[in-house]
């Protein structure tokens, strides 16, 4: 564990605000416009409510929104610009008018961030670190946006397909290293940069909880540390083997995983259950959190 991390970054800079990284992580709230997500497909697919739900997060304590209309589970299938247009940008306008809470836009197509910065979106989530659409580099540099960079191996398609690594930590942080040094280049300050290790983008069990439980090096990129784990199969995987049964929901999982990245300093959760992982930080960080 490192949460003090001198490197550790202590900012997100956005595109016209700060978010300070404090004791507890800032929490993203999960908006997904989509029929098909693994989690909550179809339930926020008509755009009121998804802007519902996004008022209902902000209520909750989310400190950003991430707003998406491609579902990004294995074995999905990719969503055309026009279709996923329509599904995002009149829940990030609506969502930027009603609410001071900013928003991201979780897209890999430059057109789609292009005109989610057009309706007040802050910073432009992209699960292939900006490599996707030869676009996207350009447009985020231009627009001065945050950025976050995820690592992924293969595609949505193809990623869950026997994924193989030597050492999975060690080279998620040299990626992430290598992406952080050419979105520099690129004329994208370092911090307008996080940084996402990419929990369940082609990875097994095991290669997630190895990346879970050393979170804490990537502080050593200079980045926020942006981690998505929420409700994702890997904890369904765990509780079964542990109390030899599967748990009908992963909740519980995703707040326990929640306070040992916590521990780590990890800046930023991408979270479905914003004011159930709230509220189990607030009381770890009243009962003692960094000091246990």
């Amino acid at each position: 564990m490192n949460a003090h991390d001198p490197k550790r970054a202590d900012c997100w800079q956005l595109r016209t605000r700060r978010l300070p990284a404090g004791n507890l992580p800032l929490l993203m709230g999960i908006v997904n416009v989509t029929p098909d997500s693994f989690s909550d497909g179809g339930r926020y697919f008509e755009p009121s409510a998804a802007v519902e739900h996004g008022l209902r997060l902000a209520a909750e304590g989310a400190d950003l929104l991430d707003v998406g209309g491609q579902s990004t589970r294995p074995g999905s299938q990719p969503v055309g610009v026009e279709e996923e247009l329509r599904r995002v940008i009149p829940v990030v306008s609506e969502l930027c008018r009603q609410t001071t809470v900013p928003v991201s836009i979780d897209t890999l197509k430059a057109a789609v961030a292009r005109r989610a910065l057009d309706a007040g979106a802050e910073a432009i989530n992209d699960v292939t670190a900006l490599c996707g659409d030869a676009d996207m580099l350009p447009l985020a540099a231009a627009s001065g946006c945050g950025v976050c960079a995820m690592h992924m191996l293969g595609t949505p398609r193809t990623m869950q397909q026997d994924p193989c690594y030597d050492d999975v930590v060690a080279e998620v942080l040299e990626y992430l290293r290598g992406r952080r040094d050419t979105l520099i280049a690129a004329g994208i300050p370092q911090q307008r940069i996080a940084l996402d290790p990419g929990i369940g983008f082609g990875k097994t069990t095991a290669h997630n909880l190895a990346l879970l439980s050393s979170a804490w090096r990537l502080h050593s990129l200079g980045c926020p540390v942006l981690v998505g784990h929420s409700r994702k199969r890997f904890i369904e995987k765990v509780l079964g083997e542990k109390a030899g049964q599967l748990p009908p929901e992963r909740t519980a999982g995703t707040i326990g995983v929640a306070i040992s990245l916590a521990r780590q300093g990890v800046q930023i959760l991408r979270v479905h259950d914003v004011a159930a992982v709230r509220q189990a930080l607030l009381l770890w960080e009243a009962t003692g959190g960094l000091g246990t």
